[in-house]
């Protein structure tokens, strides 16, 4: 019987290992995938479910082999989470396999099955795998990506051998034990006479789990033993060689362009990419590295999305878990931020506080990274990291004390201060190139935000009646606000800004847009521009404004960004982060260095999807970019009642300020 998926009947499954029960996520892919876990005796058509071949194993088999049931296999998928299953995070996947075990030779699976029979020639499927692996590259991602890209490798020009946790049983299946190991290492000395040998252990033995084959008694002044969280891409990156028994990091390897030497029979050897110790007779084709990952990571796994509570393909768990790492590699330190308003902690919290509390205060902490709110005294501080707000930021303003959905944490400047580089100028630098993915990401994306009609803050409003004419729009900005202070030049106000325009632009229809926090009362700013355009848009729909109009001139507005977004043309007069790249009129002074060439998709994936981090309001959990988009198309932002009535009593002591300068 093959299952019917998630809306159609399910096969019974029943299982005789706790974890099935005890596991929601377990649970909840399998029912997905078409599958209804129970307990108690199969009956006619009935399947038994077991965990690979775990001590508890013996017990679904031994059911199934007396009354004639088949067997699904169950295992992670090959990019499994952060950290090891025995630290309690669920898979991202699973391997549900109904011939064997993947890494079990005695029996084809359905992955070997995969890899020995299946076409693996369709070019948009290689293309997947290609752009997928290089993904996987970039962000340092891997079977467990709690991994360190900045740590220091050892020199260049080692043998990289991979120890395993003992009596594992992808060891077991490939009749492994200390014999075998001990062998591996005395291949690696002698088939590399003179190099340096570092014995990787596994992340399991490294955080005290189970140990592994080799200690420090296995070094010596020519072996080391590595027991860091070192990224294995940048350990794969410095080694001459590579030799395991049957870890998944052969397989990663082999991603990164080795050859691995190896002394088990995992499922990746046989096919031409590895020097086989003990090959399995019956694998004979000889296969790309793109092949074999189509196969063992596009075609074999059954995906998951938390977010959307749905089975998914492959990029949708890169973009998942590139969210997750980036958080955790920033974060796992823990963080003290400065200058961070009472209201903004609990989502500052949230943002930067998963894996260690954030200390707010005004001073350091010893062994902590800090962060400070870009306009703190401290941000100009050396190694201060500036937080601001992103710019799919919530439904409502940052000033009526709405929670934010994203935030920018930029170490080397921030994206509004053209004074000096910042983190989005080396991304949007890096974007001038795209792979065929990061290309169609941005442009899905650039699609789902103005079909969406989605903006920073997603007001809504009406559009005034406009002449059928040449329309020019010019955003009005908070005069005292950074980007204005940072990036304007000798054009630095809204009424110079609205004069200029009216000198470029003489026959034109001028369309003024306050902007929203002066309109709401919540910022100092408003002018009477009634003498100096021609029509004043209050509390207008800023992206009708935009679709309606034939170009845009700003000092350094987002909207400017918003507008290349939809095709719009735009001149700045400042220096937004957008300017200078060659998608903009500048008649301002955009930073020189700022000399790549990106398209407009390569500025959307810098802006929207390398630069901001993003938090998910349902879950909690950090999120990419098409997540907090959903999120915010479906509304599902919210501002709790007491930030309400501070938000209120924010603007109206800002009116009175206002009114007695």
């Amino acid at each position: 019987m093959i299952p019917a998926g998630a809306d159609g009947p399910r096969q019974r499954v029943l299982v005789y290992n706790g974890g099935f029960v005890m596991q929601r996520r377990l649970r909840r892919i399998l029912h997905l995938a078409g599958y209804d876990v129970r307990l108690g005796r199969p009956g006619d058509g009935d399947a038994v479910a077991i965990w690979g071949n775990s001590p508890t194993a013996h017990r679904g088999r031994a059911v199934a082999e007396r009354i004639g049931a088949p067997l699904l296999r169950v295992e992670d998928a090959f990019l499994r989470s952060l950290h090891p299953g025995r630290t309690g995070e669920p898979p991202m996947g699973l391997c549900l396999d109904r011939s064997g075990v993947h890494f079990d030779p005695a029996t084809p699976s359905d992955l070997e099955t995969l890899l020995a029979t299946a076409p693996l020639d369709d070019t948009a499927l290689l293309n997947r795998a290609r752009d997928a692996i290089a993904r996987m590259r970039e962000g340092h991602l891997s079977k467990y990506s709690a991994t360190d890209p900045t740590a220091t490798p050892p020199e260049p020009g080692y043998v990289l051998v991979v120890d395993q946790t003992r009596d594992d049983a992808s060891v077991r299946a490939s009749g492994g034990n200390d014999a075998l190991f001990r062998e591996m290492l005395v291949f690696a000395q002698e088939e590399h006479p003179g190099a340096r040998i570092v014995i990787k252990t596994h992340p399991e033995t490294r955080n005290g789990y189970r140990p592994g084959y080799f200690s420090e008694a296995d070094t010596n002044r020519r072996i080391s033993l590595d027991e860091s969280n070192i990224s294995p891409w940048t350990l794969l990156e410095g080694a001459v060689g590579v030799y395991t028994v049957s870890s998944h990091l052969g397989f990663e390897a082999i991603l990164a362009g080795h050859r691995p030497r190896v002394f088990g029979q995992p499922f990746y050897v046989g096919w031409g990419r590895t020097q086989d110790e003990t090959p399995v007779p019956r694998r004979e084709r000889q296969l790309t590295t793109a092949q074999l990952f189509a196969a063992a990571m596009i075609l074999y796994p059954t995906w998951y999305d938390p977010f959307t509570d749905t089975l998914c393909e492959i990029e949708t768990v890169l973009d998942n878990l590139d969210a997750q790492v980036r958080a955790w590699r920033q974060d796992r330190h823990g963080w003290v931020a400065h200058g961070i308003r009472l209201w903004k902690r609990p989502h500052m919290q949230r943002f930067f506080g998963r894996e260690k509390r954030v200390i707010f205060r005004d001073s350091p902490v010893q062994g902590r990274a800090r962060l400070a709110w870009s306009s703190a005294r401290q941000a100009s501080e050396p190694g201060v990291t500036r937080v601001e707000d992103g710019f799919l930021r919530s439904r409502g303003l940052g000033a009526q004390l709405v929670p934010p959905l994203s935030l920018v944490a930029d170490s080397a400047g921030i994206y509004y201060d053209p004074s000096r580089p910042s983190d989005l100028e080396h991304w949007i630098a890096r974007r001038a190139s795209l792979t065929g993915a990061q290309l169609m990401r941005a442009e899905r994306l650039i699609a789902t935000l103005t079909k969406g009609r989605l903006t920073k803050y997603n007001l809504g409003g009406t559009l005034p009646d406009l002449p059928d004419k040449h329309l020019v729009l010019v955003p009005g900005q908070v005069e005292n606000d950074a980007s204005v202070l940072t990036g304007a030049s000798d054009i630095c106000t809204n009424a110079d800004l609205l004069r200029a325009v009216r000198a470029a632009r003489p026959a034109a229809v001028i369309v003024y847009k306050p902007h929203p926090d002066v309109e709401a009362g919540l910022r100092p700013g408003a002018i009477d521009a009634r003498d100096l355009a021609d029509v004043v848009a209050d509390n207008a729909d800023p992206v009708a404004l935009i679709e309606a109009c034939d170009e845009l001139f700003t000092l350094t507005s987002l909207m400017g960004f918003e507008a290349l977004l939809r095709k719009i043309p735009v001149t700045t007069l400042g220096a937004p982060f957008y300017a200078g790249w060659g998608l903009t009129r500048d008649l301002g002074q955009p930073p020189t260095r700022r000399v790549a060439r990106p398209t407009l998709a390569g500025l959307v994936h810098a802006t929207l999807i390398d630069y901001p981090r993003y938090l998910d309001p349902v879950t909690g959990q950090p999120c990419p970019v098409e997540v907090a988009v959903a999120r915010l198309a479906a509304g599902h932002t919210h501002q709790p009642p007491m930030l309400r009535g501070l938000s209120k009593l924010q603007g109206m002591l800002a009116t009175w300020a206002h009114l007695w300068r």
